[in-house]
Formats: structure tokens, sequence, C-alpha cells
């Protein structure tokens, strides 16, 4: 029996504390053995100035989980050339890891718009859903009966919210683990 094994994709520009609780509630709840952050590439067009490079979200994602055992980086995203499907992942690591089972962590606002992800149908047998949602949130989605809801405390955290505290120079103390905090000030991102 392999391991089950959590997928938490994100840009993590930067990781916070919200990345942290998702995954550590979906472990717990679901009994997995390990969560995989996985940073995604961001589509030129979306790219901003505001934003870090791809080695620097790897990096504040590894000081992120740095001292959380269950926790990995997973670059399988940043590795490959082109535009980053989770399908096209998710055969990667089923081949890669055949024996362990894959939990694809989500929140409720991507699960209303699955239907319209790229090979949704396939994907769904590869991956079992995992959707963060709020007690008492309605989640519409075609394969809600599929999911495993798992309730995480409210927290009104974004990358973007961090970001652009860090431009007005407000402190981002508390809003992310100290390691990424300090890396962000080293290194002089997003316009700090």
């Amino acid at each position: 029996m392999g391991r089950k094994i959590g997928l938490l994709g994100g840009t993590f520009d930067p990781p916070h504390l919200a990345h942290l609780m998702i995954a550590q509630e979906s472990m717990d709840a679901c009994k997995l053995n390990e969560v995989w952050f996985i940073p995604t590439s961001i589509p030129p067009h979306k790219q901003n100035e505001d934003m870090a490079n791809a080695d620097d979200r790897v990096e504040m994602t590894r000081l992120a989980i740095n001292d959380r055992a269950p926790f990995r980086l997973c670059t399988i995203e940043l590795d490959r050339e082109g535009p980053s499907y989770t399908l096209d992942t998710m055969k990667i690591l089923k081949q890669k890891y055949a024996n362990d089972e894959f939990y694809f962590i989500i929140g409720s606002d991507m699960a209303a718009s699955l239907h319209t992800w790229n090979g949704i149908e396939e994907l769904n047998k590869l991956v079992t859903f995992i959707v963060t949602t709020r007690p008492d949130y309605a989640v519409d989605s075609p394969f809600e009966k599929d999911f495993i809801k798992v309730n995480v405390p409210e927290m009104e955290l974004s990358s973007s919210d961090v970001r652009e505290r860090v431009k007005k120079q407000i402190s981002i103390r508390y809003l992310v683990p100290e390691a990424v905090r300090t890396y962000v000030e080293e290194n002089r991102l997003y316009g700090s």
C-alpha cells in the first residue's frame, strides 16, 4: 500500500500562513502522509513587475515548509517547458509513483470552475479532489459527488494582499512564515 499524498499547487508568490493551514487541515482530515507544494508557472500575460521570479518563489516555498516534515516541495511544473496543465502533471506523477494515491487540494472558488479544466474527466479518475471550504458554503460543481470537503477556518489572506502590504511598507509579520518575511526583505522583493 502506497502513500496518500496531497498536492497543493499555487504561484506561492509569496507562500503565506493560509497555504500552510490549508495543507495541515487537509492532511489531518484525510489522513494524508504528505502534502507536496507545487509552485506553478505564471503565464507571461499574468506576470507583472511586482511578482517574484520562479527561483525566488521556489526558495520561499522551501523556506515556508522547511521545518514541517510531512510537507515537501515539488518543482515538476516549473521543470517543464510550455503551459502546464494539471492533467499532464498528474500523468507524470502517476507514472513515477504508481503505488501512491493522490489528492488534489483546491479551494471552493476553484471547484466551481473545475468543469472548464483541461481534460477534467480523465483528471477526475487520476486524483481525488479535496475541496477546502467554509462551513455552510455550497460548492456548485458537476463533480461535487466525488469531492472530499474539508472545512478550514476562514482566513482573509492572499499573496496579492501580502505583496501590496510590502509595497506600502506595512508589516507582513504573522502573515507569512518568518523565514519568508526575512527572504522578502533581504531580496527586496515586491518593491520593498
